[in-house]
Order: C-alpha cells, then structure tokens, then sequence
C-alpha cells in the first residue's frame, strides 16, 4: 500500500467514528427532540402531528425566501450531475 492510500484510509475511520459518537451522544442527550410533541418515530417528517396542532409547531412565517424556486431546482439537479460524474471519475480511476 501506498503512503497516501494509508492516510486516506486513517481519514475515513476517523471521519466514521467520530459520526458514531456523535449519533450516540445527541441520541442519549435527546438533542433536538421537544418532549411536548412525542409523535414516534418519523415524527420528523410531520405525517403524525394532529392538523389543528400543525400551526402550532409549524411556524410559516420564521423564514421568507427572496431566491426563485427554479434555482433550488437548478442546484438540486445540478449536484445530482456534479456527483453522477464524480462516482463515474472515480469508477474509471480503479480500470
């Protein structure tokens, strides 16, 4: 193995078990949960919260977008390509 393949190497273990401890610690501490909303699981995704209670915990009016919505969609698409020709460059690298 090369020396640069071994750094590489070290950075990602690294990177991953940092993540994990920082998964663990925000699970065991309950950051970002608000215990006046238990909805379970997915409760993230706003399926579970009751309609009446929605305006309550959805504030529409915290943030105001001055940017067009085709743009978020030229970003979007736009990465996707970025990232597609990326997977392919370095899927060619290792022929």
């Amino acid at each position: 193995m090369d020396k640069k393949h071994i750094i590489f190497k070290v950075i990602t273990i690294v990177v991953v078990v940092i993540t994990l401890v920082l998964a663990v610690y925000i699970m065991l501490n309950r950051r970002g949960v608000v215990e006046d909303y238990d909805f379970g699981a997915g409760a993230y995704y706003y399926a579970d919260i009751p309609t009446e209670q929605y305006n309550e915990i959805v504030n529409e009016d915290a943030y105001h977008n001055t940017i067009p919505q085709w743009i978020y969609y030229v970003f979007f698409f736009g990465w996707g390509w970025l990232m597609w020709r990326l997977w392919v460059w370095i899927d060619s690298r290792k022929k």
